[in-house]
């Protein structure tokens, strides 16, 4: 399989979390107050279309406490803001965060992150929390601890509404393996939640436990092996095609084991909502603790980054793992895996890997702590294997951005391959990842559509189950290959986030 490599340019920041704004820009968060760069802000933009011009590429923002190990997701507002919540220590673990993204390739943007402590804070101070957009526009944030290697914290809360705090007493007793645990939302409207090497499918209302998932199978030397940090594995949703009948999947990939650090050789998944559902393990050609997953807009993924041995942490991994795999879903339990290829930069704790608009992979960051492991700047794309056939990519305008559930919109494709008969559309939810936690379960939908000529007309997904309200990365496949993406959103604003905060040192782009 032809696999491309590229070193993109230098950078300025160790990233810590990344996500692509509807600006088509990436915004990086960074260790602001712990950080080695004395200069540092906390906050960057890149902007792609200058990776020529590093003096113009990047734009130095700023955030107000430290975001070290805290929480993003990007709000279905009509500004796609992106939230960061909880932090490092004292006022920043109550952080809340609020960046609008603004400008154009090309063009600077102006907006900077909004913070104010004394006007929005969480109820309760969290490092390594997860959050998650639920299905009524709500904000779920689950987790953590109350500061730096400090005492758990096993609680959930909401925004903006706050209301009561709701102890989890199984945070509390997995306490410290269970940081950034897994959440997502199941088409049935419940919520899958894993943890450490457990898992269970929580009541969307109460958040009562509805139904206790087999323990997750860890290796075969280890049966305790973990999946959430600081026994760090990855996890996404697998796909879902319309007409969105057949159960959906979470894949895991990844992980490592308490004491010795064996870091595990495979990836595990489930049915969650099945008939009595259990784990199917599937073999790595390799050991991966602290991988990188990165959903694909043809419905693969890429596994990167990461060690063969130790946890996340500083200090505490050695022995890089330079190779990149893919795995597709498509193909029979067991033929899934395939090497891609290898590069020479190791990519440790504190490594991220993103999907780009053009359909490439970015990969930026590692902060091990380790002698011999530097803190790296440098960036790298990885060209999937879509695009490393010499075939030109398609093209297709979209007018209509804003969609309703099950409405229909059309779009006009240009196609250079084939014909709309062997055409694909998909859909990839916009996301935040850190620590190989992708906080929106790396979503990707593969809708209806009917074509005539080069005219087609997609059908949104059906409800909040399926899709929860947000912005996504429309992309078309012709064969193979896919498009630049476009932004849409869809489901509109819920839970009216747009007119939240209410505060002076705040914008309110709207529902």
């Amino acid at each position: 399989m032809i696999f491309y490599l590229q070193f993109l340019m230098g950078g300025i920041v160790v990233p810590l979390i990344a996500t692509v704004g509807i600006n088509n820009k990436v915004q990086f968060l960074e260790k602001w107050g712990t950080s080695e760069f004395t200069n540092s802000t906390g906050a960057y933009e890149l902007d792609l279309s200058l990776v020529g011009d590093s003096g113009r590429a990047w734009r130095t923002m700023h955030v107000k406490s430290d975001v070290f190990c805290s929480a993003s997701i990007v709000l279905p507002d009509k500004g796609a803001r992106q939230l960061n919540v909880g932090g490092w220590s004292l006022e920043s673990t109550y952080g809340v965060r609020l960046y609008t993204p603004d400008g154009s390739p090309g063009v600077n943007g102006t907006n900077d992150w909004e913070e104010n402590h004394n006007e929005l804070s969480l109820q309760r101070g969290r490092w390594y929390p997860t959050a998650m957009l639920m299905p009524n526009g709500s904000i779920l944030v689950v987790g953590g601890e109350t500061g730096s290697n400090g005492p758990p914290e096993p609680t959930l809360e909401l925004l903006p509404f706050g209301g009561s705090i709701i102890t989890l007493d199984y945070l509390r007793r997995t306490d410290p393996n269970n940081l950034y645990p897994f959440l997502m939302v199941l088409p049935s409207g419940r919520f899958f939640i894993g943890y450490y090497n457990e898992a269970r499918i929580l009541d969307p209302v109460t958040f009562d436990t509805v139904a206790l998932l087999p323990n997750m199978p860890g290796s075969v030397n280890n049966f305790l092996a973990g999946r959430t940090y600081p026994l760090e594995g990855s996890a996404v949703l697998l796909p879902q095609h319309a007409p969105y009948t057949d159960p959906i999947e979470i894949l895991i990939c990844g992980g490592s084991t308490i004491g010795p650090g064996i870091a595990l050789d495979n990836c595990i998944s489930i049915a969650p909502e099945v008939a009595n559902p259990t784990w199917t393990l599937e073999r790595m050609p390799s050991k991966r603790v602290m991988p990188c997953m990165v959903t694909l807009p043809d419905g693969t993924y890429m596994i990167l980054n990461g060690a063969h041995q130790g946890v996340a942490g500083f200090g505490l991994a050695s022995d890089p793992n330079l190779s990149a795999l893919l795995y597709d879903p498509s193909k029979p339990v067991g033929q899934r895996m395939s090497i891609l290829g290898s590069t020479t930069i190791a990519r440790l704790y504190h490594s991220e890997a993103t999907l780009l608009p053009d359909g490439r992979v970015l990969v930026s960051g590692s902060d091990p702590q380790t002698p011999g492991l530097p803190e790296e700047l440098r960036l790298e794309v990885y060209i999937p294997p879509y695009l490393s056939q010499g075939l030109q990519q398609p093209q297709f305008t979209v007018t209509e951005t804003d969609w309703v559930y099950s409405g229909q919109y059309n779009i006009v494709v240009t196609l250079f391959q084939g014909t709309t008969s062997n055409m694909r559309v998909s859909l990839v939810a916009a996301s935040s990842s850190t620590h190989g936690n992708v906080m929106s379960g790396g979503r990707i939908i593969f809708p209806e559509f009917t074509c005539a000529g080069n005219v087609c007309t997609i059908t949104a997904p059906p409800n909040a189950f399926v899709s929860p309200a947000g912005w996504h990365q429309l992309f078309i496949l012709d064969g193979p290959t896919p498009s630049h993406s476009a932004w849409v959103r869809i489901g509109g604003d819920p839970g009216k986030l747009g007119n939240w905060p209410n505060f002076p040192d705040f914008t309110r782009p709207g529902v």
